[in-house]
């Protein structure tokens, strides 16, 4: 019957094409392989999620949420932050984005400092390949990113929100960042802490850290590793990305603006707590008076 439905497939299935069994994840200790990835769910409105995970223990070493993907935020906050943390791992694998160059860069640099050089560094494959990574990806949307998106759909729907005015779109990223990343550290301590059938508890996995550890010293920092980058590879990265328009012409404006929310808004936590549940409307008055704030003191 299937070759007269679907002679190729056919064909292709006598002559083993689709016989063939992928070959088995093998992470063969905590160190091995590092796993990055972004989550661009809320890119629209100025918020995107890094996470780093070992791919042995599942356990999200480190993760970022920014209002555009940036190289030296994502090496500062994510790479960095998870080899001065647990150690170096011997390899990295990420998609083919560019927003992780200043990553491999380091992790080349530092190869030599590797438990397992024999490997590797770092290896780029397509995001449908980094299977590890990818799991943590649902809970996140369901936990954090689309209660957020419901929250400001609604208030374009309503002409609330004027996403194409550069004020408006900056405030939007500002305190939808805050929002999202409290719900994204809640999201990754319960993965953290729960059970994988079969495996055990990411926490308990890695508590011995990477095989080969590296002092602080030994990783520059951010602009120091864009200098680096630029040196050597003759391209420069953007050291900081802005959704929208910074409205504030000086570090006191932003700082004013800052106080007066918190006053109106002392604990960004009760904004999500309340998103999260479906009752957005404290966090959509909460973004409409931030808009208001950074208006008056333009």
């Amino acid at each position: 019957m299937l070759a007269k439905v679907q002679e190729p497939y056919h064909r292709d299935r006598q002559q083993g094409t689709r016989n063939l069994n992928p070959q088995p994840y093998q992470a063969e200790y905590m160190g091995h392989k590092l796993h990055m990835d972004q989550n661009e769910k809320l890119a629209m409105y100025g918020v995107t999620h890094v996470v780093s995970i070992d791919g042995f223990s599942s356990k999200i070493v480190a993760h970022a949420t920014m209002p555009i993907k940036n190289n030296l935020t994502i090496y500062e906050k994510v790479y960095r932050h998870a080899v001065v943390t647990y150690g170096m791992w011997d390899q990295v694998r990420v998609d083919h984005g560019t927003e992780f160059y200043l990553c491999l860069f380091v992790q080349e640099l530092l190869a030599e400092h590797r438990h397992n050089r024999e490997r590797r560094p770092y290896i780029q494959t397509t995001s449908t390949k980094n299977h590890t990574v990818e799991r943590i990806w649902p809970e996140i949307n369901q936990r954090v990113n689309y209660p957020v998106k419901m929250a400001l759909v609604q208030m374009i729907d309503q002409e609330t929100l004027d996403m194409d005015d550069p004020l408006i779109k900056y405030c939007t990223s500002n305190l939808s960042c805050q929002v999202s990343s409290i719900g994204v550290t809640r999201a990754v301590q319960a993965w953290n802490a729960h059970r994988i059938p079969g495996k055990g508890i990411p926490n308990v996995l890695a508590q011995d850290g990477c095989r080969k550890r590296v002092p602080e010293d030994l990783l520059p920092g951010p602009y120091e590793a864009a200098d680096s980058y630029q040196q050597e590879m003759g391209n420069s990265l953007t050291r900081e990305s802005v959704f929208g328009t910074n409205p504030f012409r000086s570090e006191e404006e932003r700082i004013r603006a800052e106080t007066q929310f918190s006053v109106l808004h002392p604990d960004i936590e009760v904004l999500f707590n309340s998103t999260v549940n479906r009752h957005y409307r404290e966090f959509q008055e909460s973004l409409i008076d931030l808009i208001d704030i950074a208006r008056r003191n333009l």
